[in-house]
């Protein structure tokens, strides 16, 4: 059987990272060969290895072009680029190592930036940096690669931010706005506040439109109204409010086909683009904020942490035990962190094994995000202080 340079280029570069850096990031194989739709069975697993790993984007969208000759330039960027993942990889591993320890409390040496703020919301990573909002109003944003606070932005009790189309945008009680990483600090730019009011806890985006969590509806108030959810078109920065009757949206994630939302009091759900209900996967009570490794969505919740396929909605497997669970979830490439309140655990995407856990005590855990190389956690010791943890 005759094979092109490209295939054969990309079966050589994952054996070489395997080699050298066991553990690394192989994908499971979907059903679909990923987004791919003329890769045959035989290269799926390697290629989509290169495709979740960055090392390349295919010819389109939804093609690969395996039978394609490729340049000696387009050559030396496959290999460049793999060879990039194996030191981050590297490095990742080595960093991770000075916390996968039995020390029974967060040391705050291994990376803690204070942020003076208790009540920090879900961070997101551009990259380079990691935005953190803030209940007080505060949206900081701190350089990745050494946890310096390079500056503080305003936006009115901020719960989640959103990286994304270059911009970074925050949702908290009175609506969404938006910052321009190229500008100065000072305050956020209002863009919509017409979904109404409400306790907003998660925002995604789909490739063209922003969707909102709402878990308590229109206002805040005892007993709660239906939760909501609101799908807001940037540009236009017109709303679709959508009622969830008696669930109460709290996580939402895009996975390149699909939203995925979790509610309270428990369940995954996946909806269509108009954001109707189309499948109910049953997960722990109380479930929080998920993540898409590329192939499963990992849904933590107070019970354990539900995997599942997102091809098909099927449930891949319930993680359970002693410290197994939490509040959030974050894919850093390889691996997933998912972070409870005072502890946290670290697994295998490719394998589903645990491959570390840890202690945040006395701090507390909110949320975690990644930014391709180190995992980042909101962490706060009530009533004192609160900062970003680095892993």
């Amino acid at each position: 059987m005759r094979h092109s340079a490209r295939v054969r280029l990309l079966l050589v570069i994952p054996v070489l990272l395997c080699a050298l850096f066991a553990g690394g990031a192989v994908r499971r194989v979907q059903d679909t060969c990923g987004p791919f739709t003329d890769v045959s069975a035989l290269f799926c697993p390697y290629v989509l290895e290169a495709y979740y790993t960055g090392i390349t984007a295919g010819t389109s969208p939804t093609t690969f072009s395996p039978d394609m000759p490729i340049t000696r330039g387009q050559a030396a960027v496959f290999a460049a680029k793999g060879l990039s993942q194996a030191v981050a990889r590297s490095s990742r591993r080595a960093a991770l190592g000075q916390w996968w320890t039995t020390t029974p409390h967060y040391d705050a040496s291994l990376g803690f930036t204070p942020l003076g703020d208790i009540f920090l919301g879900q961070p997101c990573s551009d990259g380079a940096d990691i935005w953190v909002p803030s209940e007080s109003g505060a949206v900081s944003r701190i350089r990745a690669s050494d946890g310096k606070i390079l500056g503080t932005w305003t936006s009115p009790s901020g719960n989640a931010a959103l990286c994304a189309m270059g911009k970074v945008f925050v949702v908290g009680l009175s609506g969404l706005y938006m910052i321009d990483p190229a500008g100065d600090p000072g305050p956020a730019t209002l863009v919509t506040s017409d979904f109404g009011g409400g306790d907003f806890r998660s925002l995604t985006f789909d490739g063209n439109r922003i969707w909102v969590t709402n878990p308590i509806g229109q206002c805040a108030c005892d007993p709660y109204p239906p939760g909501a959810i609101a799908i807001i078109t940037p540009g236009a920065w017109t709303s679709q409010v959508i009622t969830t009757g008696s669930l109460y949206p709290w996580g939402i994630v895009f996975d390149g086909t699909n939203m995925w939302m979790t509610a309270i009091p428990s369940g995954l759900y996946r909806l269509d683009a108009a954001g109707s209900i189309v499948q109910t996967v049953p997960t722990g009570t109380y479930p929080g904020l998920p993540i898409f490794d590329g192939a499963n969505i990992w849904v933590p919740s107070s019970e354990g942490i539900t995997v599942v396929r997102a091809v098909t909605g099927d449930v891949v497997a319930t993680l359970t035990g002693k410290g197994v669970g939490g509040v959030s979830a974050a894919f850093d490439g390889s691996r997933v962190l998912v972070l409870g309140s005072g502890n946290g655990t670290v697994w295998d995407a490719q394998t589903l094994s645990l491959l570390g856990s840890f202690s945040t005590l006395p701090l507390s855990g909110a949320a975690a995000v990644s930014d391709g190389i180190n995992f980042w956690l909101t962490l706060a010791d009530y009533p004192a202080t609160g900062g970003l943890g680095r892993f």
